[in-house]
């Protein structure tokens, strides 16, 4: 069986469109919406990207103490963060459509492999 570049190109087109129907993709885009509009995620991420600021310009200026105390504030804010309810929810969707992705592009490798031995 022959098949043009535009008749792949429509099928994986398909597939996208089969994918965003999904119940770990949709999951996932919804749980990913949650933590981009919620309050408390949106200001501990301003909160690190200031420090990681603060760092650097603390290590330009050799105080390396100071940048201990720094990261130690961001790791901080970053475990905060990671123990969310929210933040882990969305993770746990993030692994899950990351392991559907990953079956589907293992699957489609196999099959055009050994179609390609025969």
């Amino acid at each position: 069986m022959t098949y043009q570049k535009e008749t792949i190109i429509a099928k994986a087109n398909e597939l996208k469109e089969a994918l965003q129907a999904t119940e770990a993709v949709t999951f996932y885009r919804a749980a990913e919406e949650k933590i981009n509009t919620n309050q408390k995620v949106a200001a501990n991420v301003g909160s690190i990207k200031k420090l990681q600021k603060e760092a650097v310009n603390l290590e330009h200026y050799q105080k390396f103490g100071a940048v201990k105390q720094t990261e130690d504030n961001i790791d901080a804010l970053t475990a905060e963060i990671d123990h969310l309810p929210i933040v882990q929810e969305f993770k746990r969707s993030q692994e899950e459509a990351n392991d559907l992705l990953q079956s589907i592009t293992r699957e489609i490798s196999h099959k055009v492999t050994s179609e390609l031995k025969k």
